[in-house]
Protein backbone atom coordinates (compact mmCIF):
# COMPACT_ATOMS: atom_id res chain seq x y z
CA UNK A 1 0.00 0.00 0.00
CA UNK A 2 1.38 3.41 -0.65
CA UNK A 3 1.67 5.53 1.83
CA UNK A 4 -1.39 8.36 2.63
CA UNK A 5 -0.17 10.09 4.83
CA UNK A 6 1.39 13.54 4.03
CA UNK A 7 1.24 17.08 4.33
CA UNK A 8 -1.05 19.89 3.19
CA UNK A 9 1.56 21.33 1.04
CA UNK A 10 2.20 18.37 -0.92
CA UNK A 11 -1.02 17.09 -1.18
CA UNK A 12 -2.12 20.53 -2.17
CA UNK A 13 0.92 20.93 -5.17
CA UNK A 14 -1.01 18.51 -6.74
CA UNK A 15 -3.89 20.59 -8.01
CA UNK A 16 -3.25 22.44 -10.92
CA UNK A 17 -5.03 25.60 -12.25
CA UNK A 18 -8.09 25.02 -14.24
CA UNK A 19 -9.40 21.93 -12.46
CA UNK A 20 -12.15 21.13 -10.96
CA UNK A 21 -12.82 20.67 -7.47
CA UNK A 22 -15.13 19.07 -4.94
CA UNK A 23 -14.91 20.88 -1.26
CA UNK A 24 -16.36 19.57 1.86
CA UNK A 25 -19.02 21.44 3.75
CA UNK A 26 -22.05 22.99 4.76
CA UNK A 27 -20.98 26.65 5.80
CA UNK A 28 -17.87 26.81 7.33
CA UNK A 29 -18.79 23.06 9.43
CA UNK A 30 -17.04 20.20 7.95
CA UNK A 31 -15.06 22.46 5.08
CA UNK A 32 -11.13 21.21 5.38
CA UNK A 33 -10.21 24.88 5.56
CA UNK A 34 -6.51 24.01 6.56
CA UNK A 35 -6.46 22.94 3.09
CA UNK A 36 -8.80 25.53 1.40
CA UNK A 37 -6.31 28.24 3.02
CA UNK A 38 -3.37 26.33 1.55
CA UNK A 39 -4.92 26.08 -1.90
CA UNK A 40 -5.07 29.92 -1.68
CA UNK A 41 -0.92 30.34 -0.09
CA UNK A 42 -0.03 28.26 -3.39
CA UNK A 43 -1.72 30.35 -5.89
CA UNK A 44 -3.81 27.81 -8.64
CA UNK A 45 -6.35 30.06 -10.20
CA UNK A 46 -8.75 29.52 -12.98
CA UNK A 47 -10.47 27.08 -10.79
CA UNK A 48 -13.92 25.22 -10.77
CA UNK A 49 -15.77 24.77 -7.44
CA UNK A 50 -18.42 22.15 -6.31
CA UNK A 51 -19.46 22.98 -3.45
CA UNK A 52 -22.62 23.72 -1.48
CA UNK A 53 -21.79 27.46 -0.70
CA UNK A 54 -18.52 29.46 -1.21
CA UNK A 55 -17.30 30.08 2.35
CA UNK A 56 -18.25 33.37 4.13
CA UNK A 57 -16.29 36.99 3.64
CA UNK A 58 -13.08 36.63 4.16
CA UNK A 59 -13.11 33.03 5.24
CA UNK A 60 -12.42 29.59 3.87
CA UNK A 61 -13.51 29.50 -0.15
CA UNK A 62 -14.32 32.93 -0.17
CA UNK A 63 -10.50 33.98 0.21
CA UNK A 64 -10.10 32.21 -3.32
CA UNK A 65 -13.21 33.57 -4.63
CA UNK A 66 -12.20 37.16 -3.33
CA UNK A 67 -8.59 37.11 -5.08
CA UNK A 68 -10.06 36.02 -8.82
CA UNK A 69 -9.28 32.79 -8.62
CA UNK A 70 -12.28 30.83 -8.68
CA UNK A 71 -14.15 31.08 -12.75
CA UNK A 72 -17.20 28.87 -11.89
CA UNK A 73 -19.21 27.86 -8.92
CA UNK A 74 -21.88 24.88 -8.68
CA UNK A 75 -23.67 24.59 -5.50
CA UNK A 76 -26.74 25.18 -3.97
CA UNK A 77 -26.57 27.88 -1.20
CA UNK A 78 -24.73 31.39 -2.05
CA UNK A 79 -26.71 33.85 0.04
CA UNK A 80 -24.35 32.96 2.79
CA UNK A 81 -21.85 35.06 1.48
CA UNK A 82 -22.82 38.82 -0.66
CA UNK A 83 -19.28 37.92 -2.28
CA UNK A 84 -21.08 35.93 -4.25
CA UNK A 85 -23.81 37.92 -6.24
CA UNK A 86 -21.24 40.99 -6.05
CA UNK A 87 -18.49 38.84 -8.74
CA UNK A 88 -21.93 37.33 -10.56
CA UNK A 89 -23.39 40.99 -11.14
CA UNK A 90 -19.49 41.91 -12.27
CA UNK A 91 -19.50 39.33 -14.71
CA UNK A 92 -16.48 37.79 -12.76
CA UNK A 93 -18.03 34.49 -12.09
CA UNK A 94 -20.10 31.78 -13.25
CA UNK A 95 -22.73 30.47 -11.41
CA UNK A 96 -24.84 27.01 -11.38
CA UNK A 97 -27.29 27.25 -9.06
CA UNK A 98 -29.07 23.53 -7.76
CA UNK A 99 -31.42 22.40 -5.32
CA UNK A 100 -29.75 21.01 -2.66
CA UNK A 101 -31.18 17.62 -2.68
CA UNK A 102 -30.22 17.75 -6.67
CA UNK A 103 -26.94 18.69 -5.93
CA UNK A 104 -26.35 15.83 -3.48
CA UNK A 105 -28.09 13.33 -6.19
CA UNK A 106 -25.61 14.44 -8.17
CA UNK A 107 -22.85 14.23 -6.68
CA UNK A 108 -24.00 10.63 -5.46
CA UNK A 109 -24.55 9.61 -9.37
CA UNK A 110 -21.21 11.00 -10.63
CA UNK A 111 -19.38 8.68 -8.45
CA UNK A 112 -21.87 5.64 -8.77
CA UNK A 113 -21.44 6.15 -12.72
CA UNK A 114 -25.14 7.03 -13.07
CA UNK A 115 -25.60 9.24 -16.30
CA UNK A 116 -28.05 11.35 -15.25
CA UNK A 117 -31.26 11.11 -13.65
CA UNK A 118 -34.76 12.88 -13.11
CA UNK A 119 -36.17 14.53 -10.79
CA UNK A 120 -38.94 17.41 -10.52
CA UNK A 121 -37.86 19.68 -8.38
CA UNK A 122 -36.61 22.50 -10.53
CA UNK A 123 -39.40 21.88 -12.70
CA UNK A 124 -41.18 24.86 -13.87
CA UNK A 125 -38.69 27.33 -12.71
CA UNK A 126 -35.86 29.56 -14.01
CA UNK A 127 -33.72 26.32 -13.24
CA UNK A 128 -35.30 24.22 -15.74
CA UNK A 129 -33.65 26.53 -18.54
CA UNK A 130 -31.99 24.19 -21.17
CA UNK A 131 -32.57 20.89 -19.53
CA UNK A 132 -34.25 18.16 -21.12
CA UNK A 133 -38.22 17.69 -19.45
CA UNK A 134 -40.11 14.55 -19.41
CA UNK A 135 -43.78 14.32 -18.34
CA UNK A 136 -43.31 10.61 -16.42
CA UNK A 137 -46.79 9.86 -14.52
CA UNK A 138 -48.82 13.21 -15.27
CA UNK A 139 -45.40 15.54 -13.90
CA UNK A 140 -42.84 17.28 -15.19
CA UNK A 141 -40.13 15.80 -13.84
CA UNK A 142 -36.31 17.95 -14.94
CA UNK A 143 -33.09 15.77 -16.42
CA UNK A 144 -29.46 16.59 -14.30
CA UNK A 145 -26.56 15.01 -14.89
CA UNK A 146 -23.92 13.62 -12.66
CA UNK A 147 -21.43 15.63 -10.91
CA UNK A 148 -17.70 14.77 -11.03
CA UNK A 149 -14.31 16.27 -10.24
CA UNK A 150 -10.58 16.37 -10.43
CA UNK A 151 -10.22 16.84 -7.26
CA UNK A 152 -12.12 16.49 -3.73
CA UNK A 153 -11.12 18.20 -0.80
CA UNK A 154 -12.93 16.64 2.10
CA UNK A 155 -13.14 16.88 5.78
CA UNK A 156 -13.11 13.91 8.63
CA UNK A 157 -12.82 13.44 12.01
CA UNK A 158 -10.78 10.09 12.42
CA UNK A 159 -8.95 8.45 9.98
CA UNK A 160 -6.53 5.34 9.98
CA UNK A 161 -2.61 4.88 7.91
CA UNK A 162 -5.11 2.97 5.37
CA UNK A 163 -7.22 6.08 4.99
CA UNK A 164 -10.92 4.89 6.02
CA UNK A 165 -12.38 7.87 7.49
CA UNK A 166 -15.16 8.52 10.74
CA UNK A 167 -16.60 11.48 10.39
CA UNK A 168 -17.89 13.81 13.15
CA UNK A 169 -21.97 14.76 13.79
CA UNK A 170 -22.73 17.09 11.12
CA UNK A 171 -19.38 17.51 9.57
CA UNK A 172 -20.09 15.02 7.65
CA UNK A 173 -22.11 16.54 5.25
CA UNK A 174 -21.01 15.86 1.81
CA UNK A 175 -17.96 14.96 2.54
CA UNK A 176 -18.23 11.28 2.03
CA UNK A 177 -20.28 10.95 -1.13
CA UNK A 178 -17.77 13.90 -2.42
CA UNK A 179 -15.02 11.24 -1.56
CA UNK A 180 -16.44 9.03 -4.17
CA UNK A 181 -17.02 11.27 -7.31
CA UNK A 182 -13.15 12.93 -8.01
CA UNK A 183 -10.04 10.93 -9.71
CA UNK A 184 -7.77 12.24 -6.98
CA UNK A 185 -9.35 12.64 -3.05
CA UNK A 186 -7.64 14.97 -0.29
CA UNK A 187 -8.74 14.13 3.46
CA UNK A 188 -8.23 16.77 6.22
CA UNK A 189 -8.52 14.83 9.59
CA UNK A 190 -8.17 15.47 13.15
CA UNK A 191 -6.24 12.31 14.51
CA UNK A 192 -4.58 9.60 12.48
CA UNK A 193 -4.68 6.26 14.47
CA UNK A 194 -3.30 2.94 13.39
CA UNK A 195 -4.80 0.20 11.53
CA UNK A 196 -7.28 -1.33 13.71
CA UNK A 197 -8.26 1.35 16.02
CA UNK A 198 -11.37 2.56 14.40
CA UNK A 199 -14.69 0.89 15.28
CA UNK A 200 -15.52 -0.61 11.62
CA UNK A 201 -19.53 -0.06 12.21
CA UNK A 202 -18.05 3.75 12.69
CA UNK A 203 -16.08 4.07 9.36
CA UNK A 204 -18.13 5.96 6.75
CA UNK A 205 -15.73 6.50 4.21
CA UNK A 206 -13.65 3.45 3.14
CA UNK A 207 -9.98 3.73 2.52
CA UNK A 208 -10.13 2.71 -1.46
CA UNK A 209 -11.58 5.94 -1.89
CA UNK A 210 -8.94 7.84 -0.17
CA UNK A 211 -5.64 8.76 -2.32
CA UNK A 212 -4.00 11.22 0.75
CA UNK A 213 -4.48 12.18 4.46
CA UNK A 214 -3.63 15.56 5.77
CA UNK A 215 -3.95 15.81 10.05
CA UNK A 216 -4.67 19.58 10.80
CA UNK A 217 -2.65 21.23 13.41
Amino acid sequence: MKQKITTKESAIAQVQSGMVLMVGGFGLVGCPLSLVDELYRQGQRDLTIISNNVGEPGRGLSKLLEAGRIRKVIGSYFTSNPKVGERYLAGELEVQLMPQGTFAEAIRAGGAGIGGFYTRASAGTLLEEGKETRVIDGELYVFERPLVADVALIRAHRADRLGNLVYRKTARNFNPVMATAARLVIAEVDEIVEPGALDPEAVVTPHLYVDYIVQTG
